[in-house]
């Protein structure tokens, strides 16, 4: 439904030129780079100083930005392929080993088109601002090419390159616009963030380097090098953290509501819709798929962290009366599911975690958006300052509602879908013991029940109740504005496409997610042979020892 409603609207755009073209015109090189090369354009755009004439130069771009990633997936991509499609190789510095290399896979396609997307909306989203327009969309256009390149590069060290391109752009969007506590947040972000992803550094060059001769960085080479299974520990620690931090997981996750507390309305919708996106994906590119034997050892330690980040921060979000640090700690307690999924070694449950990234993708953009329209309206993020504002403001109200009904995963909605495919894979998969997996599934049932409670109470104490006369008498309560009703809109047609009919998206990723799941059972099948003949117990899980159950290990 969604895919063929894109594919009828591009194909006017592209026409006969995209149909020469196919995969042979660099598609991600143009994504990474378009955006890139038009905000270093923005200081020549003509403006009187409101940012008049310059937003809609820097919509135009990410527009174009997204004709482009959609191009790629319909031109370029096979869904059916599981291997690397949309290549793209140039040595850069041959020496050293680093080549401009980059590709899509069914890991990372749907991510790019999810950061084209949420990119072009931000955009709409920043219509308002007024103060340094210019550099303000600038950093948004510089963002999209970094955070494209991130899922789109193909190579360890370009990967940390563009990994740490954009840090910059979210710091000084903090830093310059945020609220009173601005300095402080981007700080902060910028110390967890940027000290974590040296980790990355450290083991790219581990791993480039191993083995002698001339480095090498690239996935596919670093992919079958027989990397012992003491190493492979080593540098899974490493990323783990680095990813972690970004993902992120508790306890590495202290800069986040920060982040959000003091972030716009556009730079939520990047906070939420696609940065916590990569601590997923690199979890998955790196940790599972290049380091299978770690990953093995490592799941249950990732799906207790899951379990953690569910009930944790869903219990912190009903403390929160602050409403942007309530909707933060919400969307960590949902990047719970995600490394539920990635620990599981069921299909299912990895396909799930894939699609629960894409549904929060969509889900905490148009919550943080909404946030960011009612503090515009109300002057006040305190739940206790607020009441009634519904009477004055129903458009708003239904908004809210469709859009938290979404985030607590009702039926008919992408977060229904994800959810149910993380717990149905991870109770089904039977690498782990039926005890493990009923006390897991119980645990994070409870994050589920705490869900609906606290969004419900929240909707409750913002619309309903008695009116707040001090807040009436001195804010102007608009409803909300075409502009703001349309951008929900766009971020509730896949939201909703994708909960009626979850193979727009799966199928898009399906056969890659295979293909990694039966990589990471036979890495755990070696280990299983190892420690059967060592007669080793777990070194990750006392007291749970690996038997053979199925040809697979049973934590």
């Amino acid at each position: 439904m969604l895919i063929l409603a894109l594919n009828e609207a591009v194909n006017p755009v592209f026409g006969m030129v995209t149909e020469q073209m196919g995969a042979n015109f660099p598609w991600l090189s143009f994504s990474i780079l378009f955006p890139i090369v038009g905000s270093l354009l923005v200081p020549f755009i003509p403006d009187d100083g409101e940012g008049k004439q310059v937003r809609w130069y820097a919509l135009a771009i990410a527009l174009v930005t997204f004709l482009i990633t959609i191009g790629a997936y319909l031109k370029g991509y096979d869904p059916s392929q599981e291997g690397l499609q949309l290549s793209e190789r140039v040595d850069w510095l041959p020496d050293l080993g680093l080549a401009w290399a980059v590709g899509a896979d069914g890991l990372s396609m749907p991510l790019i088109l999810l950061t084209s997307f949420i990119t072009a909306l931000a955009v709409l989203a920043a219509w308002p601002v007024s103060y340094k327009p210019k550099l303000f969309f600038f950093l948004l256009l510089a963002m999209d090419g970094g955070q494209i390149a991130v899922f789109a590069v193909q190579d360890m060290l370009l990967f940390f390159l563009a990994w740490e391109l954009e840090l910059l752009p979210v710091y000084l969007l903090l830093a310059i616009w945020g609220g009173k506590k601005r300095q402080y947040a981007a700080t902060k972000f910028i110390i967890y963030t940027a000290g974590s992803s040296l980790f990355i550094l450290v083991v790219a060059l581990a791993m480039g380097f191993f083995g002698g001769g001339i480095p090498n960085f690239e996935f596919t080479h670093l992919a079958q090098q027989n990397f012992g299974t003491s190493f492979q520990v080593l540098c899974y620690t490493g990323l783990l953290i680095a990813f972690g931090v970004k993902l992120p997981i508790v306890p590495l996750h202290t800069w986040l509501p920060d982040a959000h507390g003091e972030a716009t309305a556009p730079v939520h919708m990047l906070l939420a819709g696609i940065l916590l996106k990569m601590g997923g994906y690199a979890l998955l590119r790196f940790n599972a798929q290049l380091l299978p034997e770690a990953h093995a050892q490592f799941a249950p330690l990732l799906i207790v962290l899951g379990v953690v980040n569910i009930i944790y921060a869903a219990l912190t979000s009903f403390a929160q009366r602050n409403l942007k640090r309530k909707i933060a700690y919400s969307s960590i307690s949902h990047m719970g599911f995600v490394l539920i999924g990635i620990g599981s070694f069921s299909a299912l449950g990895t396909s799930g975690a894939m699609l629960q990234m894409i549904s929060h993708g969509l889900i905490g953009a148009s919550l943080f958006f909404l946030v960011g329209a009612t503090y515009d309206r109300t002057h006040t993020l305190q739940l206790d300052e607020m009441g009634g504002v519904g009477q004055k403001m129903k458009i708003m109200f239904a908004l809210w509602t469709v859009c938290s009904l979404a985030s607590l995963a009702l039926p008919g909605m992408s977060g229904f879908v994800s959810e149910l495919m993380v717990f149905v894979g991870f109770v089904t998969d039977e690498a782990y013991t039926l005890p493990f997996r009923i006390v897991i599934a119980g645990l994070a049932a409870v994050g589920v029940i705490l869900t609906p409670i606290y969004l419900l109470s929240m909707l409750r104490e913002i619309f309903f109740g008695q009116e707040n006369d001090e807040l009436v008498s001195h804010t102007n309560l608009e409803d909300a504005e075409p502009r703001e009703i349309y951008i929900i809109s766009s971020l509730l047609v896949p939201i909703i496409g994708i909960g009626l009919y979850p193979r727009i998206m799966t199928d898009s990723y399906r056969a890659s997610i295979e293909a990694l799941v039966e990589r990471d059972l036979l890495a755990m099948e070696r280990l299983n042979r190892i420690e059967i003949a060592s007669t080793k117990t777990s070194k990750f899980l006392p007291g749970i020892i690996p038997t053979p159950v199925i040809e697979k290990t049973v934590f």
